[in-house]
């Protein structure tokens, strides 16, 4: 009763297990993916980004560092008793060529000092100037 005429079902059968192990050799999503690629073949393809990654990474880093320290205090104040264009082309002056300094001596510096030991001589003395705060007395 489960065999239809002439052996039809287990044909039937056949022919599905024959498309089943062709679709496992193709993958999910046609000739030529596999489990692995299977993911990424259906995700959109994403647009080219018009700014360089390290653009945005440099650009976050020193805008959050840079927000309401003393530097950007003392440009509030100077812009309050002069010229606001004045004082904003001057901080943007005096700010890129302060962190283009930094970007050559950071590339002299790397291709010199391997970057473990800057990390190592970082740590030592951000913990050397903790302590010497800790010990040393505040001024009053």
């Amino acid at each position: 009763a489960s065999q239809m005429e002439g052996g039809g079902a287990s044909d039937e059968l056949e022919e599905v297990e024959a498309e089943l192990g062709k679709k496992e050799e193709d993958g999910p999503d046609g000739p030529g993916n596999d489990l692995e690629t299977a993911g990424r073949a259906k995700e959109p393809a994403r647009r080219k980004a018009w700014l360089p990654q390290a653009f945005v990474q440099s650009f976050t880093l020193t805008f959050l560092a840079e927000w309401g320290d003393r530097s950007q205090i003392a440009t509030l104040a100077l812009a309050a008793n002069h010229d606001s264009a004045g004082v904003m082309i001057g901080s943007v002056a005096g700010h890129a060529l302060c962190t283009g300094l930094a970007v050559v001596g950071g590339r002299m510096l790397a291709s010199r000092i391997s970057e473990r030991t800057v990390a190592f001589v970082g740590g030592f003395l951000f913990l050397a100037f903790s302590i010497a705060a800790f010990v040393s007395p505040p001024d009053a």
